[in-house]
């Protein structure tokens, strides 16, 4: 039994050493050099209206009955009636003050349920450089369950609605939407203002919501964009010559 018992403890020992040797001989696993990385993107925060000049706004209602129009609206009460101040940056605060900042009310007609929409088109589509992560309006909502989307068109000149959530609020809010990955975008061809334009905005009628006249208003238009594959040496050097 002492015997066993030595050649058993020699036998581990041996062992032991041995994976000890081969564990020194490996080379230890690389972890991620933060350094040597590159950081995260940096988006760039882009204003594409703040509607103070948005008199060349125009709306269209695929109903024929009613009246359909835009109008600029001076933003009326204090800051705390209107917005949430706890949802507003500093920048936020300054802008929407009272007597000073503009919106975009939208006047429509709804008719058939779920088939009616109101779109409104700037005066052209606005050209987004870089690549469109996050877009972002601030919209008054009437308590409706009409849904607001937003049309996008791609590089290659295909259009994409993409939903920006229902308005059945009352008050000012602020909706976000995520531009997906599977929508083509491409900093190849950037340079040749080849990039994402907004195309306009929409509301389509709920189909359990009763039929008439329909208002709506919307103010700061954003977008937050990635630059950071667009700026390199010679990048400032446009090929559409």
């Amino acid at each position: 039994m002492v015997r066993k018992k030595t050649i058993g403890t020699f036998l581990s020992a041996l062992v032991l050493g041995t994976a000890s040797v081969f564990g020194q001989n490996q080379p230890q696993q690389q972890t991620p050099d933060d350094s040597g990385m590159q950081g995260q993107a940096t988006l760039e925060d882009i204003l594409l209206n703040d509607f103070e000049n948005a008199e060349d706004w125009r709306a269209f209602s695929t109903c024929p009955l009613g009246e359909t129009k835009t109008r600029k609206v001076i933003q009326q009460g204090a800051i705390e009636d209107v917005f949430n101040p706890q949802e507003l940056t500093a920048e936020e605060k300054e802008r929407f003050k009272p007597g000073v900042n503009h919106v975009l009310g939208v006047k429509g007609y709804f008719k058939d349920r779920g088939f009616d929409r109101i779109e409104v088109k700037p005066p052209h589509e606005y050209i987004i450089k870089g690549l469109g992560r996050q877009l972002s309006l601030w919209v008054l909502g009437r308590n409706f369950r009409h849904t607001l989307y937003v049309k996008l068109r791609d590089y290659k000149g295909n259009l994409h609605k993409l939903r920006l959530g229902r308005l059945n609020f009352l008050g000012w809010r602020k909706l976000t939407l995520t531009v997906p990955g599977w929508l083509p975008q491409s900093t190849k061809f950037a340079l040749l203002d080849k990039n994402l334009h907004f195309v306009s905005l929409y509301v389509e009628s709920d189909p359990h919501e009763v039929g008439g006249e329909y208002y709506f208003y919307v103010d700061d238009l954003r977008i937050k964009v990635d630059k950071s594959e667009m700026t390199y040496p010679g990048s400032l050097i446009k090929d559409n010559w």
